[in-house]
């Protein structure tokens, strides 16, 4: 492929929003280490991180992404391998996600996601057998290991996107309704077993749900950051402190653990008001609109269900983290992607992300370096 037909086949549509998506979350980062008061020392390796990450997302448009399906059993293998390596390193905050190899920490499990993806999409991409129910035996024993691995270390958050990316591939893929609603019930048989392998602190979260307080309350221990949350996101009101100026005088209204990873979204609200709030919403809804819509028309069955699983990873995290933010679920840990600072997550999604652009970019079936599409004679 020559650049200019690269540049051409490049998909600006998916680039741009991602480009703004780590903006706002780079603005975000910045607003957490102001209220801080730590200097910039986050924002800007979070800057090199996007530089990098951006690269890897162009560079993963180049190759026809066909040639990654050879590869996907043993991409997988090695995220699992990674999974349990983890395990070997000294824990970090009472987890063990990490492996730190001297000051660079990386999180298997945001490598985890891709690989599962690539793995799930290469078993399925030619088979019939997943309309029928025993034909999902296989697809399920390839979600379990690293949901399994990701919830022990423990990552409930991580943990919880597979099941709903399993769901969406197999029926992207064929699967029927009624066997999916089946696959339902029996998970749901699953929940006290669940629940008896969450950590304590996990219980208290789910728990901390269901007694949430007020703004004249004084929050306990457990429901401490989500009260500050949804605090913040009351200090950005309308127009936010960009505009508005800040709320309150009082420092402590704005102290919120974990504001530049789980609680990003916060930040960006206290900053921007809910007109902020509103665009990186809209541009994560662009990203996953025209992933479908890439999705749709792809005619190879491993770039389709790739896209799928790509896109319903975006919405899923996207749905867990800002849904906790704002009460509707529990705290769960899981960060924002492309927004929330961390290496690791950011270039993993933006790799996902160039793998995305490049189905856009080979939409049918290539003889000759040009694409030719079957047309319906009327």
């Amino acid at each position: 492929m020559t650049l200019s037909t690269w540049s051409n086949r490049l998909c600006l549509s998916v680039l741009l929003p991602a480009v703004l998506i780590v903006t706002l979350g780079l603005l975000g980062i910045a607003r957490h280490e102001t209220l801080s008061g730590a200097g910039h020392g986050l924002l800007y390796r979070q800057i090199i991180w996007a530089v990098l990450g951006l690269a890897v997302m162009l560079v993963a448009t180049l190759p026809d992404y066909r040639a990654l399906a050879p590869w996907s059993y043993g991409l997988f293998v090695v995220a699992i391998v990674l999974l349990v390596v983890v395990y070997f390193f000294p824990p970090i905050n009472g987890a063990r996600r990490w492996i730190r190899l001297g000051p660079i920490g990386f999180q298997p499990s945001e490598l985890a996601k891709l690989a599962y993806v690539l793995a799930l999409a290469q078993w399925l991409m030619y088979r019939e057998n997943q309309r029928r129910l025993r034909g999902l035996v296989i697809p399920l024993a390839l979600t379990l290991p690293p949901v399994l691995l990701i919830l022990r270390e423990p990552d409930l958050g991580t943990a919880l996107v597979f099941l709903p990316v399993f769901f969406a591939v197999v029926f992207t893929a064929g699967a029927r309704w009624r066997d999916l609603a089946v696959l339902v019930l029996l998970g749901m048989l699953t929940v006290p077993i669940l629940w008896s392998q969450m950590s304590g602190e996990q219980r208290s979260r789910v728990r901390s749900l269901f007694h949430q307080t007020t703004a004249d309350q004084s929050p306990g221990d457990d429901a401490y950051q989500l009260h500050q949350a949804k605090q913040m996101l009351a200090l950005g009101g309308m127009r936010g402190s960009w505009i508005a100026g800040p709320a309150v005088d009082d420092p402590a209204a704005y102290r919120l653990p974990e504001s530049h990873t789980d609680f990003i979204f916060c930040m960006i609200g206290e900053r921007f008001g809910w007109p902020g709030l509103a665009a990186l919403l809209g541009l994560f809804a662009l990203v996953v609109g025209r992933g479908l819509a890439i999705a749709a028309t792809a005619r190879e069955p491993f770039g389709r269900l790739l896209v799928a699983g790509a896109m319903a990873t975006l919405a899923v995290e996207v749905l867990i983290n800002t849904g906790m933010t704002v009460g509707l679920l529990p705290v769960t840990g899981l960060s924002l992607p492309m927004v929330s600072y961390g290496g690791s997550g950011l270039v993993a999604h933006l790799l996902m992300l160039g793998l995305v652009m490049n189905v856009a970019a080979h939409p049918g079936y290539e003889m000759a370096k040009e694409p030719f599409r079957f047309v319906e004679r009327p």
